[in-house]
């Protein structure tokens, strides 16, 4: 198979935290072979890209998305066609990787459909792991019902993000039933959130039998447990039972922090989602609680980023953002959370970070030889200004995803 040659790069190394000049990348078969000077030539039949001296850096990872929320109305969205939601979804799906992420993590809503449609290049998107319907206790942020709805339309194929179980059997049924399906994780709605009606964002969710049992069911089957959590205790709780992979965090406080970092559990923050839906929700189809909800959210959220730092929990790069007009700003994320980190702990909560939280490390997330071609080429240099990577119709020149070029704006 014919080569191709990444010539004159400045590869971003995201272990030493600088960019390394005149780099040559050449990839093969889907992998880097090799990262080095670029002495020889190459054959004849390779393809050979200049770079001229822009920065190369690895395919950008989220780990916390909703590919197939293309609306801010979860009861449209649960009323839907699933034919239609794919069409939706592979829009979606689509936009994301031509803003450089070869990686998303959904929690909540894809299924092994949509990732196997990725794979088999039915549509392009980024690598797609998915852990199918979140878990949901009666009420909880899974259950979309107002106070005054008793139906619940339990159908697989209904186009929601959740599924509601209740007791250890249950939940241990519907851990199983993910796991079947083929999810790459099983996420838990373990406290109150914005878009459910009934609950609050302080409350707890699930008794800890039933966490035990939905950690014990992963762990069988060598995956690991996603939980949505707000509070302090709801975040302390989940922790404590083995959850590996907090979501949002917003009101994490010290000692809460210093059990994640013994626990060795990831943070993964969703600042952009807050700002996006308090500014735009309610003419999106957000209920005005929904709305008010979130708008209690905002503050705390660079807050929780703080502490996180100052306790040294690995934080991944998370948007949330639901509806086709919120995710344009997926990457604004990066802009939020530099007021309290550095662009290079930016970086690496997008690549190095998320990938190991993913359990793709050693796979994605790095410019190495041996690792998945997964690259992306920007003017600039986002060490010294983040913002760089915010404008990708300006200053993203190339996306590689598994050795395949689906953009290329060299000129």
């Amino acid at each position: 198979m014919a080569l191709t040659v990444l010539k004159n790069a400045n590869v971003l190394d995201l272990d030493l935290g600088e960019l390394v000049p005149a780099r040559t990348v050449i990839v093969e078969n889907g992998t880097i072979r090799e990262v080095g000077d670029g002495a020889g030539s190459p054959s004849s039949d390779s393809q050979v890209l200049d770079l001229r001296g822009r920065t190369l850096l690895p395919g950008l990872i989220d780990a916390h998305v909703h590919v197939t929320a293309f609306t801010a109305d979860f009861g449209t969205l649960a009323r839907s066609s699933p034919a239609y939601v794919t069409a939706q979804s592979a829009r979606i799906l689509n936009r994301m990787l031509l803003r450089g992420f070869t990686t998303v993590r959904d929690v909540g809503g894809a299924d092994f459909g949509l990732s196997k449609a990725v794979e088999e290049g039915l549509f392009p998107g980024p690598r797609l792991l998915f852990g199918g319907k979140a878990l949901s206790q009666t009420g909880g942020h899974g259950d979309l019902r107002g106070p005054g709805h008793e139906a619940y339309d339990a159908a697989y194929t209904q186009p929601g993000l959740g599924v509601i179980c209740d007791g250890v059997p249950e939940v241990r049924k519907a851990a199983r039933a993910e796991i079947r399906r083929g999810a790459n994780h099983i996420k838990i709605m373990g406290g109150g959130g914005a878009a459910s009606p009934t609950d609050r964002l302080d409350s707890d969710q699930f008794s800890e039998e039933e966490i035990k049992a939905v950690v014990e069911e992963a762990e069988m089957a060598n995956l690991y447990t996603v939980v949505h959590a707000y509070s302090g205790r709801t975040i302390e709780r989940a922790a404590r039972l083995g959850v590996r992979s907090i979501e949002h965090g917003n009101y994490l406080d010290e000692e809460t922090a210093k059990l994640l970092k013994q626990r060795g559990c990831f943070l993964v923050p969703t600042l952009i989602t807050y700002q996006m839906s308090s500014r735009h929700g309610a003419k999106l189809g957000m209920a005005a609680e929904s709305v008010a909800k979130i708008n209690a959210l905002i503050s705390s959220g660079i807050k929780a980023v703080e502490i996180a730092k100052r306790h040294g929990i690995p934080m991944a790069y998370g948007t949330d953002l639901v509806g086709a007009e919120l995710h344009e700003a997926q990457l604004d994320e990066f802009v939020l959370r530099s007021e309290v980190l550095s662009p290079l702990e930016l970086l690496r909560s997008a690549t190095t970070v998320a990938a190991e939280l993913v359990r793709l490390d050693g796979r994605i997330g790095r410019v190495a030889a041996g690792y998945c071609a997964d690259l992306i080429v920007v003017e600039g240099n986002p060490l010294h200004d983040i913002r760089v990577m915010t404008r990708p119709e300006q200053n993203l020149r190339l996306v590689m995803k598994a050795g395949q070029i689906v953009k290329n704006d060299l000129g």
